[in-house]
């Protein structure tokens, strides 16, 4: 039950991370967004470690931890990419329930069969990841734009490598390893910029939601370590990947979005899925 909570908790954060993220992506564009929130997030990590110590981890978590930063960070720029290119209907969930349905695969190998029940919460999970990240006719789009399915589904795996090495990392300490994940995430943005040759300089009004975005962001991370350490790395995985609800949830009260029907069945599934998981 603790698992389940705080990887609720983690797609909650998570959630209201990207909601923050995409109001600084507004304001500064995508990229200086993303690289703001990490770097904030790693200042308050830095924080964290220097004020209540952990022991240092071995190389091989520090390893772990820092291709997980450099894949999840790839992730999200495939993400933007893709969103930028093609669909953003078909983009989002089809990168969501690869990076749910990638720890599951790996968690029934790592962790032994989940159960019959489990099982069927974890379908009606990855439906509710499906169907709350689609827009207006996302699904029939889904046949027409075959195509833009490449770069989200290598964003996909990204998110899902993230998951499953981050949680391989964090069997000893917590949060050393999110600094050297963070630092790797950090840098891997900064190259891309440097590439692009885009200005490293935010719109001075994009600094509130910039921080909120990174402390909301590394509130995520924190907690679905948290439910890992304390559960299946598969349940964690697709409970904390519930996150686009929170998000569409947050632009439906604040932004007055209009959820569809399908999103709504989306929010169903995953309330039907935290039951079976509960059971």
């Amino acid at each position: 039950m603790l698992s389940i909570l705080l990887g609720l908790t983690s797609a909650i954060s998570w959630g209201a991370g990207d909601f923050t993220g995409g109001l600084a992506s507004r304001k500064t564009g995508a990229y200086r967004a993303v690289f703001y929130g990490e770097a904030v997030g790693l200042v308050l990590l830095f924080a964290v470690v220097f004020t209540t110590p952990q022991p240092m981890p071995d190389f091989n978590s520090i390893a772990l931890s820092i291709l997980a930063g450099t894949l999840g960070t790839v992730g999200l720029m495939l993400l933007y990419t893709a969103m930028a290119q093609g669909k953003m209907s078909i983009a989002a969930p089809v990168s969501a329930l690869l990076a749910a349905a990638l720890p599951v695969i790996v968690g029934m190998f790592t962790d032994g069969f989940p159960g019959y029940l489990t099982l069927l919460g974890f379908g009606f999970a990855l439906a509710a990841i499906w169907l709350v990240s689609q827009s207006e006719g996302g699904v029939k789009d889904i046949f027409t734009h075959l195509s833009d399915l490449r770069i989200p589904l290598l964003a996909g795996v990204g998110f899902g490598l993230y998951f499953v090495l981050m949680h391989a990392a964090t069997r000893e300490t917590t949060f050393w390893p999110m600094v050297y994940s963070r630092s790797a995430g950090l840098l891997t943005m900064a190259l891309f910029i440097l590439v692009r040759r885009d200005s490293f300089v935010p719109v001075r009004s994009a600094w509130p939601v910039m921080i909120l975005n990174g402390i909301l962001d590394v509130g995520g991370n924190l907690f679905y370590i948290l439910a890992g350490q304390a559960g299946r790395l598969d349940i964690t995985a697709v409970l904390s990947s519930l996150f686009p609800g929170s998000t569409v949830l947050l632009a439906w009260i604040i932004l007055k979005e209009r959820l569809t029907r399908t999103q709504w069945l989306g929010i169903a599934c995953a309330l039907m899925a935290i039951i079976l998981f509960t059971i």
